[in-house]
This record gives structure tokens, C-alpha cells and sequence, in this order.
């Protein structure tokens, strides 16, 4: 859509002295770049054009160069709050004689080494929208669609590129006059914002009644048509299917409210104990009363969750602190546009039922970031749990047809609405650690914001990522992008999302890979799936070692060239001697790198088994501590365990018997967590190394001893002397929290040493720490103090430094591999298979 040229300004000269031509890539498009652009222009009396393309937003802006100076210093300093810039390219332009500034129709969406994805991550509610949400005399007074340039769905509803609102799915509502007018003005802040809607011409909600669990009849409602007379069951119409005649659901549902009718009766369920079904912006939520425990309880039971902690939205940051101890990094990471889950402290006591976050002093809560949940917050009054809508271990549902046909056994109403979603898309998670905002699972908000690569992609590359927390990248030009969580690829299910997906954003990028890349394990999903559609392009694939690749993503978020010393501690990662790697320090370029030193492995009786009962975990580190004759008999771990069961374990252990060794930290602190606190079973994974964090205490400083034993190749990090202090305090009577504190100081201390060793033989070296152990606070803020002001220690921030982060390492490492073995190329360093077979 042209817009009419704003008249000329009394300080407009008749010929313009001097031209530019500004590039901005970034995410630039869906944010309100061009109305910003277009004002600014206006009163710096700059003349030209701004249009959308491929490649981000280009200004084509005339004038005196005192004008422009200014013009293009406040591009920068007063941009939208969702703009991101990540290139501002200038060139001059020859003077043309224009009238004014207007904004251009988009342009070019051909396919080019130079496209950009500038599609926005979807954005929390702004404060002018809120403010109209609340308005009675407005026109948009509690409708739960409403949104502007600067806020609403973007990436979960975009269909292509670039982003116009025909290719969203709000293609199928067609604008009423008053929302045209607001899409068509330069100068309104809705001008095209591709979502604009209103309650005459936008999507709507219903709710319904889930046939697995029956309420009574309500009471006669108000509502529009025929259907909605006192809960009359009906067959599936258009109104609570999607998209204006897209799919509806495929059995008959009884619609008990639609409107403002709905939203009312589903807050007044939600605060009588009922179990709502919630379709958001990337998905559907389960949300219940947050207080209540027999909600929560029978949520947890439903959903087939036992322990894992539920996310709980609260209706603002007031609303935070009396759940929650805030700093004001929490704070910020609360309110921010991407309304991430964020992981806080518990206030205590505490207004929550106990089953929303059994076990562990952290709380997962997230702020409102749709009008939708703002007004659900304020029906209800009170926090409620909202997590995601599957079962364990399936996809989020995303469909109305979907979500009633799976989540019909887990609520009891419906609340759904006929804007589509493109693309399934979960809550993002992040913490704060060392002060600054560390994301745990990158998804809504920040995907597919791009991250700009340390070298620039010389051909497209696919990177599979991982078996678990699984996201996937994109490398082309001078960026990658992460794909959005996927999860563990455990189902056909979660399988063929991670498919989806990965088509999806292939289809933004107009892109097709030239450069598979996967994990080293063989039997990965991932990897199956990177050898076949390496295949079937007929283009290479390569395999990069699991914990190679967590180096490399933390020094491509920091752009750090290499070469590094990095620390990679998680559960497992297949190494190239087909043993389970874990804890480990590198020597790491992009494309190569050398183990330096390990952790003494553990032998993991039953393989996987272990890690689901980790008194098996702490058996093996006390057979190896106590060369065989451990006091069993005086530990509380060991009087759950069935004699017999335990005597079959020390048997394997002693034999090797489908007993792998393994090297990973994160059994480390799966066997010292089953010692101090007596907790021989593990829910979920990491739930007994996540409640040794939050058992420590923080005031404790002592630590147990350790030996680094260099006359092995690599190094191996011994920590039996430290099973044999920690039993020793244990048998004391020493405090669980003094116990688990020692242990992460210990931790921490080796990890300093291993640094400080490898330093002095290889030189000062910039320090990464990557893996899933360091999404714990207590290790990653102990390893900066010890490593001090000596050295540049690197965490991470925006990437996860577990498994969802590794395909940006895998992405530029097999970048860098598939470069240096090019005709005329110098390599770049000993490959990683070869190193490993010199270390053994």
C-alpha cells in the first residue's frame, strides 16, 4: 500500500543538496519501522521514501547533510522498541527534486544471497494497547485481539515473505472502514500493522465444553446466533473453527459462551477449580487456579506430570513480587517484550499450592503478553498455572481441530478463537545468572531473530541439533537462525514438528541447504534425519562432536574467533572413541578441536536407567571412592533401595556389565544429590542436580578436595577424594545445605584449576563455558570468582548453553570444516577424530 507524500515542511529547500540510500537489516519488519521512519522524516524535514524488502527496511532520504546527520542519528537512538538493528549500511544517492516523504509498497522477495528473514518474534501487549483494553468508551474495550505496530502476533502467524498481512493468516479478515483507515494513515500507529482487527471485522472467541469431562448446564447466555442458547451442543461450525472457513473441529462440541461472554464464564471457571484449555499465540495453554491444589493436582494427574514445576502467569510485576524475591534483572526480564518464563526465587510462605513446583525454592513465572491473557488474569483473579497443552513429551497443540481431539481427556472447557496459528511456537525460559539474563529454552520472543555469525556462511547449512531440547539452524550469509523449540524427538510426533519446522523456515529464507549438519551419535532422530535429506539433495553431510558443537555456539554468540578454552559440562555427548563425554575442557577452533582434560567417569549400571534412578549414580562414585567396601549400611539413600536390587547394581558396576562408563558433570551431580538429600529417583531429567542447587547454602564457602591427574592423555579431573569428604560430612551429621554447597564449590574450584593449568601450558586464552550444567547459577557465578580478573571468562546469554543451543555450533563448525577442506583452503587444525585417537 502507497501512501499520499506528506506536504512539504517550511524548512523543505526546492532541490535537495545531497542523497542516501540506508539499508537497515534487523528485525525491522512488523515492529512499526516504517510509521517511525516516516514522523522522523517529517520532522527533520528529510525528504524520499521508506519501503519494506527482502532484505530488512531501506530509506531512500534526501536532503541537506545537517538534515541527514540528524535524520539518521535518531534512526538509531529513538528507534521502535521491538527494532532490532543488526546492519545499517549507507551509500550516497544522486539528489532527486522530491515532494515530502511517503512510504513505498514492499519490494523484492526473490530469492538472493542477500534475503533476510525480518519477520519479528511475536511481541507482548504495549502499554497504548493496554491502555484501549481498559477503555470503556473505546472501541476496542476488552477485545482480546488487540494490537498495533508495536505489539501482537508475528512469526506464529506468518505464512511468507515478506511480511504482508496477505501472507498471515489474517488474510481471511477483511478489514472493517475504521480498521482500514488506521492500516492505510502513515501517521496512526496501526498503519500496517498486519494483525489490525477490531470487534467487527476480527477473530473472536468461543469457548466449549470438553466432552471428556462434562459440566452442568450454565445458565442462559448472551451470545451471537443460535448456537449459543444455554449450552446447546451443536455440529462444528466456521464460528469456532479458524481462519473464516478454515478447519474446524471434527466432532460435534457444546458451545456454552463466544464473545466477551466466553471470556467471562472462562475466568468465573477457572476460579471455581476448573481446567481451561487456552489457545494463545504459538499454541494452547492447560491453565487452572494457581492456589488451588486440588486444580493443580488433578492438572498434573491429567497431563501425566508428576513433579516437574508448572509455569504460573501473574497479572503483573506487583503480582510477581508477593510470589516471588525480584531483583531488578528479574524484573526486566519479566517485563520485557518477550515475556520469557523466568525462573526466580520463591517467596515464602507462599500463596501457591505445593504441586505447582514440588521440590525446588524456584518459580517459574511469566507476565501477560497477549490481550487475551491480560483480561483472562483480571476474569479470574489470581495467578494461574499455564503450561503448555500436550500431554509429557508431545508437541503443543496449535489447532482448534487438534487440540480438541488431544486435549479433550486433559480440561474441562475450551477457550479458542478463529485466528489461525501458522506454526506451533512455546514459551521461552531464562534465569538470571551472574546478573544478566541467561535463556534457557529459546523460543516465543525471540524466534527467529537472527544471530550474526562469527564468519560469514559461504553456502546454506542445515544444523539438526540434538535428540533433546531439540532446535535446529539455519546459517546463510552473515547470520544463522535458530528454529523455534522443537523438544526431545522421542515420538513421531515431536518428529514431524521438527520437520515442519525446519520446511517453514527453509520457506522464509527461500532457501534449500548445500551443508547437512548433525550430532556424532549415530542413533539420534537428528542424525537419521540429516543423513537422509543430505541424500536425497545429494549434498554433504558432517558429523560434529556434541560437545565441540557447545563450544562453538558460546564463542559464535560472543563472535570470539578462536581459539578458546572451553569448558562443555552436561549429562552425555557421544564421543569420536564412542564413549559417553560430559565433562570436559577443550582447545577449540570452529574447526577443530583437543580434549584436554575429562572428569573420572562413572559407570552408569543400566545405561539410561541410571539417570531416571540416580542411587545407582551414587553407587558407582562410592564403589570407586571406597575401592569397593563404601558404607552403605550408614546412608539414608540406600534404605529405599531393595536389598536384592542393590546387590544386582554393585554386581554390574564391578563387572562392567551393561554399566558404560561416563564422563558427564551432570552425573556428578545426579550421584551427589542422591547422597545429601536421600532422593534414589529422579521425576524428570535434571530434577535431583536441580534440587542440590536449591538446597545449597548460599553462605557456605568450604570445599572438598580434588586431584588433577596429568600423566593421562587427556587430563583426568579426580574426584574420589571429594565422595570420601562428602560421605565423611554426611555420617558427621552435617547440614544437607552446607554438604550441597561444598559440593558446587568443589565443582567450581576444579573447573578453575583445569582453566588455569591448561592456561599455563597454552597461553591466556579467552575461557567459554557451554553445556547444561552451567545453566546453574551457583556453578557458573563460583567459576567466574574463581577464575577472577585473570581471565576472559565467557557464559552464555542468548543462546542456551544446553542442547537448544547447540545446533548454532554445530551450524559453524561444519561451516568452517566444509571450508577448510577446500582445494587451495589452509586447514584450520587437526580434526576433532584425529585428535581423539592421538589422546587415547
Amino acid at each position: 500500500m502507497t501512501s499520499p507524500p506528506s506536504p512539504p515542511t517550511a524548512t523543505d529547500a526546492p532541490d535537495a543538496p545531497e542523497g542516501r540510500r540506508i539499508v537497515i537489516r534487523g528485525t525491522v519488519q512488523g515492529v512499526g519501522m516504517r510509521p517511525f521512519v516516516f514522523r522522523l522524516a517529517r520532522a527533520a524535514g528529510v525528504r524520499g521514501r521508506v519501503r519494506n524488502d527482502a532484505r530488512g527496511v531501506t530509506i531512500e532520504a534526501f536532503g541537506a547533510a545537517a538534515e541527514l546527520d540528524a535524520f539518521q542519528a535518531r534512526l538509531e537512538a529513538e528507534r521502535p522498541a521491538a527494532a532490532r538493528f543488526d546492519q545499517v549500511e549507507v551509500e550516497p544517492l544522486p539528489p532527486e527534486p522530491v515532494d515530502g516523504f511517503e512510504i513505498v509498497e514492499s519490494q523484492g522477495t526473490a530469492a538472493s544471497p542477500e534475503l533476510r528473514v525480518s519477520i519479528p518474534a511475536d511481541l507482548a501487549t504495549c502499554p497504548d494497547c493496554l491502555r484501549e483494553l481498559s477503555d470503556p468508551s473505546d472501541r476496542r474495550h476488552r477485545y482480546p485481539f488487540t494490537n498495533c505496530t508495536s505489539c501482537g502476533p508475528r512469526f506464529t502467524i506468518a505464512r511468507g515473505v515478506p511480511y504482508d498481512r496477505a501472507l498471515t493468516t489474517m488474510a481471511p479478515f477483511a478489514l472493517c472502514p475504521d480498521c482500514r483507515r488506521e492500516y492505510e494513515t502513515p501517521t496512526d500507529r496501526r498503519f500496517h500493522a498486519e494483525p489490525n482487527a477490531c470487534p467487527v471485522c476480527g477473530p473472536h472467541l468461543t469457548l466449549l465444553a470438553a466432552g471428556e469431562h462434562p459440566l452442568p448446564d450454565p445458565p442462559p447466555l448472551r451470545g451471537r446466533g443460535e448456537e449459543v442458547q444455554s449450552g446447546k451442543e451443536v455440529a462444528p461450525s466456521p464460528s469456532h473453527g479458524e481462519g473464516r472457513g478454515g478447519a474446524a473441529p471434527g466432532r460435534a462440541s457444546r458451545i456454552l459462551a463466544e464473545r466477551d461472554e466466553a471470556l467471562r464464564l472462562a475466568g468465573r471457571a477457572l476460579a471455581e477449580g476448573r481446567i481451561l484449555a487456552v489457545k494463545g499465540l504459538g499454541g494452547f495453554h492447560l491453565a487452572c487456579d494457581a492456589t488451588r491444589e486440588a486444580a493443580v493436582a488433578a492438572l498434573r494427574a491429567r497431563k501425566r506430570r508428576e513433579e516437574k514445576p508448572f509455569a504460573v502467569m501473574v497479572a503483573d510485576l506487583a503480582g510477581a513480587e508477593r510470589l516471588a524475591v525480584l531483583g531488578d534483572p528479574e524484573r526486566a526480564l519479566l517485563a520485557s517484550v518477550e515475556r520469557p518464563i523466568v525462573l526466580v526465587p520463591r517467596r515464602e510462605p507462599t500463596s501457591l499450592a505445593p504441586a505447582v513446583a514440588p521440590d525446588t525454592p524456584l518459580v517459574g513465572l511469566l507476565l501477560p503478553y497477549s490481550p487475551l491473557h491480560h483480561l483472562l488474569l483480571a476474569e479470574a483473579g489470581r495467578p494461574l498455572v499455564m503450561t503448555s497443552g500436550n500431554l509429557s513429551e508431545e508437541p503443543i497443540a496449535y489447532r482448534n481441530e487438534e487440540a480438541i481431539g488431544r486435549l479433550g481427556a486433559l480440561c474441562d472447557l475450551f477457550l479458542v478463537h478463529d485466528r489461525e496459528i501458522e506454526a506451533r511456537c512455546d514459551d521461552s525460559v531464562a534465569r538470571v545468572v551472574a546478573g544478566r539474563p541467561l535463556v534457557m529454552r529459546r523460543s516465543r520472543g525471540y524466534v527467529p531473530r537472527p544471530v550474526p555469525a562469527p564468519v560469514r556462511f559461504e553456502r546454506p547449512v542445515l544444523a539438526c541439533g540434538a535428540q533433546l531440547k531439540n532446535t535446529f539452524c539455519i546459517g546463510l550469509g552473515d547470520a544463522a537462525w535458530l528454529g523455534p523449540h522443537v523438544g526431545d524427538l522421542e515420538n513421531l510426533e515431536t518428529t514431524e514438528s521438527f520437520e515442519s519446522s525446519v520446511a517453514r523456515l527453509e520457506r522464509f529464507l527461500e532457501t534449500r541447504p548445500a551443508l547437512l549438519a548433525h550430532d556424532l551419535h549415530p542413533q539420534y532422530l537428528s542424525t537419521a534425519y540429516a543423513l537422509r535429506r543430505a541424500e536425497e539433495l545429494g549434498v554433504p553431510a558432517l558429523a560434529v562432536q556434541h560437545h565441540h558443537a557447545h563450544v562453538a555456539a558460546a564463542m559464535a554468540e560472543h563472535g570470539l574467533p578462536g581459539p578458546v578454552l572451553g569448558l562443555a559440562w552436561d549429562g552425555t555427548g557421544h564421543g569420536p572413541d564412542g564413549a559417553s563425554w560430559g565433562g570436559e575442557l577443550l582447545l577449540a577452533e570452529y574447526a577443530s578441536f583437543e580434549r584436554l582434560a575429562t572428569l573420572r567417569p562413572l559407570r552408569l549400571a543400566g545405561g539410561d536407567v541410571a539417570v531416571r534412578h540416580p542411587w545407582r549414580v551414587a553407587l558407582a562414585a562410592l564403589d570407586d571412592a571406597f575401592e569397593g567396601a563404601p558404607p552403605l549400611e550408614a546412608l539414608a539413600l540406600f534404605r529405599a533401595v531393595p536389598p536384592a536390587e542393590l546387590e544386582v547394581v554393585r554386581r554390574m558396576i564391578a563387572s562392567g556389565f551393561n554399566s558404560p562408563p561416563a564422563h558427564g558433570a551432570g552425573r556428578w551431580f545426579d550421584a551427589a544429590g542422591a547422597l545429601v538429600l536421600a532422593r534414589p529417583h529422579a521425576r524428570h531429567e535434571g530434577q535431583v542436580a536441580m534440587a542440590l542447587e536449591g538446597a545449597a547454602d548460599a553462605s557456605e564457602r568450604g570445599r572438598y578436595p580434588f586431584v588433577l591427574d596429568e600423566s593421562r592423555t587427556p587430563w583426568e579431573l579426580d574426584l574420589r577424594p571429594a565422595v570420601r569428604a562428602l560421605v565423611e560430612d554426611l555420617l558427621a551429621g552435617a547440614a544437607p545445605g552446607a554438604i550441597a554447597a561444598r559440593f558446587h564449590e568443589t565443582l567450581a574450584a576444579a573447573a578453575a584449576a583445569l582453566v588455569r593449568r591448561a592456561a599455563a601450558q597454552r597461553g591466556p586464552l579467552p575461557v567459554v563455558a557451554s553445556g547444561g550444567c552451567f545453566q546453574n547459577a551457583r556453578l557458573a557465578e563460583r567459576l567466574l570468582a574463581g577464575l577472577g580478573p585473570d581471565f576472559a571468562v565467557y557464559l552464555h546469554q542468548r543462546i542456551p548453553p544446553g542442547d537448544g543451543g547447540i545446533a548454532l555450533g554445530q551450524a559453524v563448525v561444519a561451516q568452517a570444516q566444509w571450508r577448510s577442506n577446500q582445494p587451495g583452503r589452509r586447514p584450520g587444525g587437526r580434526r576433532s577424530e584425529d585428535v581423539s585417537r592421538r589422546s587415547r
